[in-house]
């Protein structure tokens, strides 16, 4: 009996390490994908904050030229 028992637990431990190994694949390919989706939010936010340095270093300029002109007058 105890011969038979490990001839059901032997090919369970096999077919458990199996899954195991499928559920590892998935997983990594769950860490790539969340990966690659933080560098792009990541890369949006510094994108962000060029555009928006740009912009105030625009507005700057012409705030600079319009008290010039109001000197001026």
């Amino acid at each position: 009996m105890a011969n038979e028992l490990a001839d059901m637990i032997v090919p369970m431990l096999r077919e458990i390490r199996s899954d195991i190994a499928d559920i590892k694949q998935q997983l990594h390919k769950l860490d790539t994908g969340q990966k690659s989706i933080r560098n792009a939010l990541t890369a949006d936010t510094m994108m962000s904050k060029f555009i928006t340095g740009d912009f105030e270093d625009r507005i700057a300029e012409l705030e600079s030229q319009v008290e010039a002109l109001m000197k001026g007058k």
